[in-house]
């Protein structure tokens, strides 16, 4: 039996979205493409995977701040 990580897909699904020419979006395709990227957040958040990265954004957004001062 294969299981499918819904996050996995999600991600797999923005990949693919991103990779597209940006004149050939409309409105809705760009709103649609921010609500599969606020669900994928939503399912990333409460992991490890989702904690290493808060991490390595909390160290580079202090290593910025620290060096504009």
């Amino acid at each position: 039996m294969v299981t499918i990580n819904v996050a996995v897909l999600l991600a797999v699904v923005v990949f693919v979205r991103l990779r597209r020419r940006t004149e050939a979006r409309s409105r809705f395709d760009e709103k649609l493409t921010v609500v599969i990227v606020l669900a994928l957040g939503i399912l990333l958040a409460p992991t490890a995977v989702g904690e290493g990265i808060l991490n390595v954004l909390g160290q580079l957004v202090g290593g910025v701040t620290q060096a504009s001062r």
